[in-house]
């Protein structure tokens, strides 16, 4: 019991000279860091709007009224092109799909028979059966001459056509005006019934872009093959023809035109190629069936 006193003596003894502290004692905390003050958003700076002058207002109005009129040219030229697409090429695309549609509804042509013509009776305009009638007519239709005098029908492909002769090939004035109404007999080749050359020619034009102003009723010369039937009608007397050869040539290709006369009985047909130009030629030749039989 004393020596616990002496203990205590000693330790307060040394507590007061400050050498040790009393490991009793309740520990002193660290020392904790300042509290920072919570950071605040910087103010962001307000940039002053400029105003608006009359100088902006006028030049905002003109680009509006650029722009309107640029997209008002766009969209002409647009519908220009469409439309000159159609009416270039307008007629030729009539007879491609009345022909596919004819094929897709198993539609047969044969040319009318002598008693089956009235008196006078001519078929009006230079084409085959109208579109109606290829949608929803009969599955074999009848073919009329468009004029016994002269004229050509081709079965296979629908086509009625009136023929103008003695038309001259090298001469614009004298063709053109021609092609916008059938089909042209080329001027110092034989007619129907004589040995040599009978040549035909449609479907040609100055300029490409003028291609819609021309009859297209041989447009669809291209489809045709050996074997297919011709029938021209010649002063009112009937001649059948069957296709022997196809073939595309140089414009320069002049010998059928040239060389006309004399020989076997032969039905030139020609056409540009392809269509709506005037870069190649496009022939199709025939020969009169009862030469072909012997």
């Amino acid at each position: 019991m004393g020596d616990t006193a002496h203990g205590k003596d000693i330790l307060k003894l040394i507590r007061k000279r400050g050498n040790i502290q009393d490991p009793i004692a309740t520990p002193t905390p660290l020392p904790q860091a300042a509290a920072q003050p919570a950071s605040q958003p910087e103010p962001v700076e307000q940039k002053a709007t400029p105003p608006v002058s009359h100088a902006m207002v006028r030049m905002a109005f003109k680009e509006k009224v650029k722009f309107v009129l640029i997209r008002s040219i766009g969209n002409f030229l647009l519908l220009f092109s469409i439309y000159g697409v159609i009416a270039t090429f307008g007629p030729a695309l009539e007879y491609e799909i009345a022909y596919r549609v004819a094929q897709f509804r198993g539609v047969s042509y044969r040319v009318a028979e002598a008693r089956e013509l009235k008196p006078d009776q001519v078929a009006v305009g230079n084409t085959g059966p109208s579109f109606g009638s290829i949608l929803s007519g009969k599955k074999e239709q009848v073919l009329i001459p468009n004029d016994t005098d002269f004229s050509i029908l081709i079965p296979k492909i629908g086509a009625s056509a009136k023929v103008f002769p003695n038309i001259d090939p090298d001469n614009e004035k004298d063709f053109l005006p021609v092609l916008q109404k059938g089909i042209a007999h080329a001027k110092g080749t034989v007619f129907p019934g004589f040995p040599g050359n009978t040549y035909l020619f449609a479907h040609s034009t100055d300029n490409w872009w003028n291609v819609g102003r021309y009859n297209a009723i041989f447009y669809l010369l291209k489809d045709l093959s050996p074997g297919d039937d011709v029938t021209v009608f010649f002063e009112n007397r009937r001649y059948e023809y069957q296709v022997t050869e196809t073939k595309i040539g140089d414009p320069s290709e002049v010998s059928y035109l040239k060389d006309s006369h004399g020989g076997q009985e032969q039905l030139v047909m020609q056409t540009c190629w392809p269509p709506g130009t005037t870069f190649k030629r496009f022939f199709v030749f025939a020969k009169l069936k009862s030469d072909l039989k012997n």
